[in-house]
């Protein structure tokens, strides 16, 4: 049996920009993927803290330091510039992996600044 875990999270991301004529996704300042582990292209949970929508959509990187949280194609219907999101992707493990598994995450402050918190096992 697998179960499915926590893997990656960004809490408090500001929403930089929403494109709209582009093909899906949500582009994130690279050095934030990096410090979470989370990969170009993985799958996505989005928690919009504002609005309370939640949804689905995958990875691309932003140029790191840029500080961008980006909303592109479908998913620019989702939030909007300023909204506070929750990014999180999971992994599937036993039961054995799960029983000392730790997340990466971090917590950003205000407009993406600087990371304000962070616990990265993988680091």
């Amino acid at each position: 049996m697998l179960v499915q875990l926590l893997k990656s999270k960004i809490l408090r991301a500001t929403v930089t920009d929403a494109l709209l004529d582009y093909e899906g996704s949500l582009a994130i300042d690279e050095s934030f993927m990096k410090k979470t582990g989370l990969l170009r292209g993985e799958k996505i949970l989005v928690g919009n803290i504002t609005n309370g929508k939640r949804f689905e959509t995958y990875a691309i990187p932003a140029p790191a330091g840029s500080r961008t949280i980006s909303l592109r194609g479908a998913a620019a219907h989702m939030g909007k510039v300023g909204d506070l999101l929750v990014l999180m992707s999971f992994a599937q493990m036993t039961p054995e992996e799960a029983a000392v598994w730790n997340p990466s995450t971090i917590t950003l402050a205000k407009e993406n600044t600087e990371i304000i918190k962070a616990h990265n096992p993988l680091a």
